[in-house]
Order: structure tokens, then C-alpha cells, then sequence
């Protein structure tokens, strides 16, 4: 399973829903644009403790992007950005569990539902 950045701030937030499913499917592992996009959303160096110490208690793998994702990410926004508004980050997202045979879990299903080949789990924050 890939965590898509938004149910990560779900938690990070503390949505309970959140935290009973990340709890449920660690080990998981993010794309390392989910992990930028994380470390971008830190105001201190506590922050980036506190959110390097979550990863390492999770186990999390960081997907780090390869040719593969990014040759498959151009091809998605060729495919998608003009049509469904697919922006690179999402592309690479998606990208990197096609190409790990992994299902994305978002609460974002609207930027990723027009990507036949990408197996999608919807997350909602307020069940």
C-alpha cells in the first residue's frame, strides 16, 4: 500500500480515522514526492523530528523516483493533464505505484480517477 500525502496530514491533524488506518497497513510505504510535500509542510526542525521519528516507527519505505516513474508520469500528464487536470506531483504519485504494482490510498480520488492502470482505495476522513 502507498499512502497518498493527504491521509498522512489526515493524521498528522489527528483524525482518528486516520490513525486506526495507517495503524492498520504499516508497514507502507510513500512516494518521495509525498515525502517532500511532508517535509514542506513543517514550520520547525521539531516538526521534521517528530515526522522522521513517525516514519521510523512505521517502517515506512520512501519510493524514490526512478526513470521508470518518470517516463510513466510524463505519459500520464500527456494523457490526463489537458483532459482531467492531472498535475505532475499526482502523476509521479501515481507513476510510482503502477510501476510498484501498489494500491494508492487518497482521500484525493478525484485527481487520480481517470488513470485506468492506477488501483485506487478511497479514504474518508470523517467515517
Amino acid at each position: 500500500m502507498i499512502i497518498d500525502t493527504d491521509v498522512l496530514i489526515w493524521y498528522l491533524r489527528g483524525n482518528d480515522h486516520a490513525r486506526k488506518v495507517l495503524e492498520r497497513e504499516i508497514p507502507f510505504e510513500i512516494s518521495a514526492v509525498t515525502w517532500a510535500e511532508l517535509l514542506q509542510g513543517t514550520r520547525d526542525k521539531s516538526e521534521i523530528r517528530k515526522l522522521k521519528s513517525l516514519m521510523k516507527a512505521w517502517n515506512t519505505g520512501i519510493i524514490h523516483i526512478d526513470e521508470n516513474i518518470s517516463v510513466r508520469a510524463s505519459l500520464l500528464v500527456t494523457d490526463f493533464g489537458l483532459s482531467n487536470s492531472v498535475r505532475f506531483a499526482d502523476a509521479l504519485i501515481a507513476a510510482t505505484a503502477i510501476e510498484h504494482q501498489e494500491t494508492l490510498l487518497t482521500a484525493n480520488t478525484k485527481h487520480y480517477r481517470c488513470i485506468p492502470m492506477l488501483d485506487v482505495s478511497s479514504f474518508h476522513p470523517n467515517q
